[in-house]
């Protein structure tokens, strides 16, 4: 199956400055690599803060100015300008922002959703469109005169999703969807990316609830201090992690509290910190002498899974 959207190898730094006119440059997020396809949900699977929503921000061309981006974002195959970004966003990518927020304050909800028309016409077609997606998601008539103030979080979180439906799209990025939800309204705002899944659209869930990338991904990567250190099937995360690969993966999956909250020392190094070796480095317990000073590669391990750990690449 062809991919719908590739990363490789993207980094995103911005111009900081220090003291007086002093400038650095501050890395958020260093050679990060996924790819996703059609009828998939590829969670990416970060702590609070890590840099995960940049990657959203990357894909849509809205990074602020002061921002550096190196590194391909392809979409079907051809690798994206700034005005391809600018062309796609909204119609075949399309994104399910983290925050109501995003809800127009002063705008009936159903102008919201249908947005800009041309002519009367469209905006009729866009009409009749935006009341079946509304119907299948539970949105009756009246909820289109309604302001976001008057929805309560289920119906606001509805009317994200139904809006970026509305487009159509090929692939949708989710960022941080769920925070803040109760456990009602989460487990019914899954439901909705699994209904795109089933519909062939690829979806790509940004997040730091491990339970929600485990309840409907079938490919999680896991971020860590700017990297994807691994990407791991959804099934890999049973037993006792034994198909986990990387170190911190495991760490993760037994700090679970179903697994016995097995907690590790240490913490992520801090944005600017400068890491010459694995990033993992001094909390791994299986570590080699070249990872102190080293960096691996994702390495391709089969069966659509990848792992950034020299044990894999040295074979043993």
């Amino acid at each position: 199956m062809d991919n719908l959207l590739e990363v490789e190898n993207v980094s995103i730094s911005f111009i900081q400055y220090t003291k007086g006119l002093n400038q650095r440059d501050l890395k958020v997020i260093t050679d990060l690599t996924l790819d996703i396809s059609e009828g998939e949900i590829l969670a990416v699977l970060g702590s609070s803060g890590s840099g995960k929503s940049l990657l959203a921000h990357a894909i849509f061309g809205i990074l602020p100015g002061n921002a550096n981006l190196n590194g391909k974002i392809k979409f079907k195959g051809k690798e994206l300008s700034q005005e391809d970004k600018e062309e796609i966003r909204g119609k075949n990518i399309v994104l399910v922002p983290q925050s109501v927020n995003f809800l127009d304050p002063l705008m009936k909800i159903s102008d919201i959703a249908i947005g800009h028309c041309d002519s009367e016409e469209e905006r009729k077609e866009k009409k009749i469109r935006q009341r079946e997606i509304f119907e299948h998601y539970n949105l009756d008539p009246e909820v289109d005169d309604m302001y976001p103030f008057q929805l309560s979080g289920g119906m606001a979180r509805r009317v994200l999703v139904s809006t970026a439906l509305l487009a159509d799209p090929d692939l949708v990025v989710a960022d941080e969807p769920t925070p803040g939800l109760d456990e009602k309204t989460v487990e019914e705002t899954l439901n909705h990316f699994k209904h795109m899944k089933d519909q062939g659209i690829g979806v790509l869930l940004i997040t730091h609830d491990i339970h929600a990338a485990l309840e409907v991904a079938d490919r999680i990567g896991i971020f860590y201090s700017g990297y994807v250190i691994e990407i791991a099937l959804k099934e890999d995360f049973s037993g006792d992690g034994e198909n986990l690969l990387h170190p911190y993966t495991k760490s993760l999956f037994k700090a679970l509290p179903a697994n016995g909250f097995e907690v590790i020392k240490g913490h992520q190094p801090l944005h600017g910190e400068i890491i010459k070796g694995c990033p993992y480095y001094d909390r791994c317990d299986m570590k080699f002498d070249r990872c102190k000073e080293e960096r691996p590669e994702l390495v391709d391990v089969g069966n659509n899974k990848k792992v950034r750990c020299f044990k894999y690449e040295e074979g043993e």
